[in-house]
């Protein structure tokens, strides 16, 4: 998205710090949705 002379859309380039944060949350994500995953396969296991 383009708004002409003055972008609209996000900044192109990040910070050293504003990259360690936007990956910090991601792993966070990711650590989330593979305890979640565990889970369900543990669940699965046990009804066998």
């Amino acid at each position: 998205m383009n708004c002409g002379e003055f972008s609209c859309s996000p900044r192109s380039f990040l910070t050293k710090q504003e990259k360690v944060d936007m990956l910090k949350e991601y792993k966070e994500e990711l650590d989330k949705e593979s305890q979640a995953v565990s889970e369900v396969i543990k669940e699965l296991q046990k009804n066998n």
